[in-house]
């Protein structure tokens, strides 16, 4: 398998939840939507709601892929992430921010660092 620059996010994602759920995450959401926002996954463990935003890259060119996670992202998370409580019709939930930074090595192998509670 090779990674496509087109389709490096959508298999980061993959590979992301993949590891979320052989971690004992419960998958949600993915590619959750709403109005002109998305949030990658949102996951449950052990009672906590838990928001992803996945970053994936070929180089560090530009930093590791959680230089990615810029405060204008951070806060566009959020808001997605009271979107969707707005949406499922959920009042009271303990929530966490989690980034899942992925590097590419231009081959097969890759490397995934799972931040919790990052933003």
């Amino acid at each position: 398998m090779s990674f496509s620059g087109n389709d490096k996010g959508k298999l980061g994602e993959i590979i992301a939840s993949k590891y979320l759920a052989e971690n004992g995450f419960e998958i949600v959401e993915q590619n959750y939507r709403f109005k002109h926002g998305e949030i990658d996954i949102i996951c449950k463990k052990d009672g906590i709601l838990i928001f992803v935003e996945v970053k994936s890259r070929y180089s560090l060119n530009y930093g590791e892929p959680e230089y990615g996670v810029t405060k204008a992202k951070q806060k566009q998370v959020r808001k997605m992430a009271s979107a969707y409580f707005f949406d499922k019709g959920i009042e009271e939930c303990e929530c966490r921010f989690d980034a899942i930074a992925i590097l590419f090595d231009g081959n097969k192998d890759y490397t995934l660092n799972h931040i919790e509670n990052a933003f």
